[in-house]
């Protein structure tokens, strides 16, 4: 029998290779310094490497249980009380995930049917959206304005109907590095009670916020927390995007269908970093000083570009700045970008590439976990353009 390929329908026919990826491959293809791709480029703490190597000499390298280990979920509910206050019962409230990407899939697709809508707010992570319609879902974009990218709930309201299944929210924010404060879950929590809305929320960068503030989870506000699922990213915590490990934390009645699906997609996920991260997440000085530790990166990173022509606003929180371009093109932000990576050799992200319909604030995304070094280099070249 003949294979036609013309038969292929493509569940996501609008859709390419994540931006990521492309930058990151323009930058290797032009030798470019590489600010697009939300990775650290400096080395994990030794201490925790030495407990992944002490636990695989160990024998811990078969399956690990289907909801993680115990010891780490345990471990993942003390910290979860002391920063926020809020109980979760390791046995039948927390799993752990291949990183916070599967966790957010897992999430879409236990809850989200057909013609079900979801709220995204854009700028938003590339992840969102494509789960949602391969779930046979209707992501319902929110358009966050510049520069501030705070949120109206007014008009949030407006965008609800019988048929919205899910909120999805991130803070601290990707791409734009806002931060969500008190108010505003209040607001999203009187605005979905006693709806059957649920939340998702993308925490992965909680532990990366700045000048003193400090994060709002969700996880805070009990009446919220009852109906949400919490996603959070050792990977971001501890500078180890390659292991991919993350978790989900949710009321029982919502694990409970979070584990059906989670057990079909990838079982369980690395046996001896999960027993490493049990004992190193026990310590909570290994991630109480994590915000101060990138606030120096972010200040440094803007302090080098005093004498540049691009316009910023300090990040609030997570590993990513915005710069705006506008003093220097009007050039559409993809166009900018590559031209960055290839005469200039830096690569940075645009925005753009973040919203479902085409957008142009001329506002590039740099990442700036990266060395001193690293980063002044990049601004040296920056303050040159």
């Amino acid at each position: 029998m003949t294979f036609f390929p013309e038969s292929i329908i493509s569940k996501l026919p609008h859709t390419g290779t994540s931006v990521f990826a492309v930058m990151t491959q323009m930058a290797r293809e032009y030798n470019a310094i590489n600010l697009s791709q939300g990775f650290p480029d400096f080395m994990i703490s030794e201490s925790l490497i030495r407990l992944v190597g002490k636990y695989m000499r160990k024998g811990y390298n078969q399956y690990a249980p289907m909801p993680g280990v115990m010891a780490l979920r345990e471990r993942i509910s003390e910290k979860t009380l002391g920063l926020y206050g809020a109980i979760y019962d390791p046995d039948k409230e927390i799993t752990v995930t291949a990183g916070a990407t599967q966790a957010l899939y897992t999430a879409i697709t236990a809850f989200v049917r057909d013609e079900d809508e979801v709220i995204i707010f854009e700028p938003a992570y590339d992840s969102y959206a494509p789960a949602v319609k391969l779930n046979g879902g209707m992501p319902i974009a929110f358009r966050l304005n510049p520069p501030e990218y705070s949120i109206d709930w007014n008009e949030v309201k407006r965008l609800i109907s019988s048929r919205t299944r899910m909120i999805i929210i991130n803070s601290p924010h990707n791409p734009t590095g806002s931060v969500l404060a008190e108010n505003d879950l209040k607001e999203l929590d009187k605005m979905t009670r006693d709806s059957g809305i649920l939340i998702l929320s993308d925490e992965v960068y909680e532990h990366i916020i700045f000048d003193g503030e400090k994060h709002e989870s969700v996880c805070m506000h009990p009446s919220l927390r009852e109906r949400s699922l919490v996603v959070s990213s050792f990977g971001k915590t501890f500078h180890a995007t390659g292991w991919k490990m993350g978790y989900c934390v949710a009321p029982a009645v919502l694990m409970k269908e979070f584990r059906k699906v989670h057990q079909f997609m990838v079982f369980t996920v690395n046996t001896p970093i999960q027993h490493a991260l049990a004992d190193y997440i026990n310590n909570p000085t290994n991630y109480e000083g994590l915000g101060e530790f990138y606030q120096q990166k972010r200040d440094f990173f803007l302090s080098a570009l005093a004498t540049s022509r691009f316009k910023h606003i300090p990040a609030a929180g997570t590993y990513f700045q915005l710069l705006d371009y506008s003093n220097i093109s009007d050039e559409d932000e993809m166009v900018f970008a590559q031209r960055l990576v290839k005469e200039h050799k830096v690569a940075a992200v645009p925005t753009s590439s973040f919203y479902a319909k085409p957008v142009n604030n001329n506002m590039l995304r740099f990442c700036f976990a990266k060395s001193e070094q690293t980063l002044e280099e990049a601004a040296d070249i920056l303050c040159n353009i």
